[in-house]
């Protein structure tokens, strides 16, 4: 902040270009209500659960809870998650168990996407520019998570018919 002021009022920086080093690697995904597979159509809806990841170099930025109710008005943006990393593949992993730890049920959001994004072999490698999605269609081709609900109606459904009854 001191440094933003001073640069505001005029001042030169106290380092120069040279002197920053880079340290490590970052990815952010918006979690967003949102169905990729119909163009980034808006979802509204009601969230019916929600637990955030957590852990070294993990950062969520949202407003987002259980019982949230999704309006139609404005950015369907949930929350930011943020992870850090001392190379890109511990960066792409640690995002990739981010994503898979991540409860957010009762509303269609980018969350599936951006798992099979992670992992995509160019992108782990980070091979990807801005054509990227546009280079790889497959990824749209990604399974839907599914309600907890359902899988228990569905398995009951299979065993049901299973057993004859």
């Amino acid at each position: 902040v001191r440094n933003q002021i001073a640069i505001a009022a005029g001042m030169p920086l106290e380092i120069t270009q040279q002197e920053v080093t880079l340290q490590g690697h970052a990815i952010q995904c918006r979690i967003n209500a949102e169905d990729p597979k119909n163009n980034f159509r808006p979802c509204t809806g009601t969230v019916t659960a929600y637990l955030s990841p957590g852990g070294i170099g993990v950062r969520i930025d949202g407003a987002v809870y259980k019982d949230y109710t999704v309006p139609p008005y404005y950015d369907a943006l949930l929350a930011k998650l943020t992870v850090r990393g001392r190379t890109w593949e511990e960066t792409v992993s640690r995002m990739r168990r981010s994503l898979e730890e991540y409860v957010l049920r009762g509303v269609k959001t980018t969350i599936p996407f951006m798992m099979e994004i992670m992992q995509d072999p160019d992108f782990m490698v980070g091979h990807f520019d801005t054509s990227y999605l546009e280079t790889h269609p497959e990824l749209f081709n990604y399974h839907d998570f599914e309600e907890p609900e359902d899988l228990v109606l569905a398995l009951s459904a299979a065993i049901a018919a299973y057993e004859g009854l």
